[in-house]
């Protein structure tokens, strides 16, 4: 069983349980992006979703699991 990092933020995408939208504004390779979470920039992996630059996905220990249209974060 790995060991995960200590958190020190209030609330982390990767120890969160829920689900949260951020703002795509780069695309990586491998699968990966930045995103904007409103409280800096993350990595998350955006293998699942056809996501694209300005998109908002929404994200569950950082991996895009829907792109939501329409909606601003």
């Amino acid at each position: 069983m790995s060991r995960r990092e200590p958190c020190h933020e209030e609330v982390c995408l990767t120890c969160s349980d829920e689900a949260v939208p951020v703002r795509v504004v780069r695309l990586l390779d491998a699968g990966l992006a930045v995103a904007d979470t409103g409280r800096g920039m993350e990595e998350i992996s955006v293998a699942l979703v056809d996501a694209q630059v300005g998109d908002v996905v929404l994200v569950h220990a950082r991996e895009a699991i829907a792109v939501l249209r329409g909606v601003d974060t």
